[in-house]
């Protein structure tokens, strides 16, 4: 997946912006900076490569020149041996490897400037590089945060959930112990409440009993009378 489509765009990009629209900005940041390291290599490599055109354009202008001021002490020479057609004929060969030591003068200086061109680049992409690398450091800080803050959470709403059972299952014994010993003292009042009852039944009736013989009494009184 290639998210820039030139260098350009890496050294003009906005990265906030990119993470903002980003699905995954994680993923997204490692990307861009994979993206950028290679874009690094490829531009470190042509500056190599534009290093090595330099000091062979170099060298080869070492050579003309050499060659330049041979052909002057060749014309030199013949004058001063009254050959001017021989000095004419070395400042004509001195004046071709002039004119072949400015194009290649000019070559030279167009691999100096494309040399400088990419040192500025290379800084550029190594800034946004650094900037990648420093927002990727970020986003996983906040995400470690968060991660952290969620299990500190749920380990808290877990010992606050066993808490709160430990709590409830505290009150539920207490009831039962409670109930338990409610049961155990009805039990006993319970059996001393039907003795006296029963009794308090027999009483009741023996006075029932009395007064039953008492009506039948005076009834058969009122009858014999």
């Amino acid at each position: 997946m290639s998210i820039f489509s030139r260098l350009s765009d890496i050294i003009n990009s906005n990265l906030n912006s990119i993470l903002d629209r980003a699905e995954d900005p994680k993923k997204m940041i490692r990307l861009i900076i994979q993206e950028m390291e290679e874009t690094l290599v490829e531009v470190r490599s042509s500056s190599a490569r534009v290093i090595a055109d330099k000091k062979d354009v170099q060298r080869r202008l070492g050579r003309l020149r050499n060659d330049a001021d041979d052909w002057e002490a060749k014309a030199r020479l013949a004058v001063g041996k009254n050959r001017e057609d021989l000095a004419r004929a070395a400042l004509a060969e001195k004046q071709a490897i002039t004119d072949e030591v400015t194009a290649v003068e000019q070559e030279f200086n167009a691999l100096d400037d494309h040399l400088e061109h990419l040192g500025n680049e290379i800084g550029q992409l190594q800034l946004k590089l650094n900037d990648a690398k420093a927002k990727q450091k970020v986003l996983l800080m906040r995400q470690k945060t968060v991660s952290t803050r969620m299990r500190t959470r749920g380990q808290l709403n877990r010992e606050q959930l066993q808490d709160a059972f430990e709590k409830f299952e505290h009150y539920e014994r207490k009831m039962d112990s409670m109930e338990s010993q409610l049961e155990a003292d009805d039990l006993g009042r319970n059996n001393k409440q039907g003795l006296k009852n029963e009794i308090e039944s027999l009483a009741q009736d023996e006075a029932i009993n009395a007064e039953l013989a008492r009506l039948k009494a005076d009834l058969k009184s009122t009858d014999q009378g």
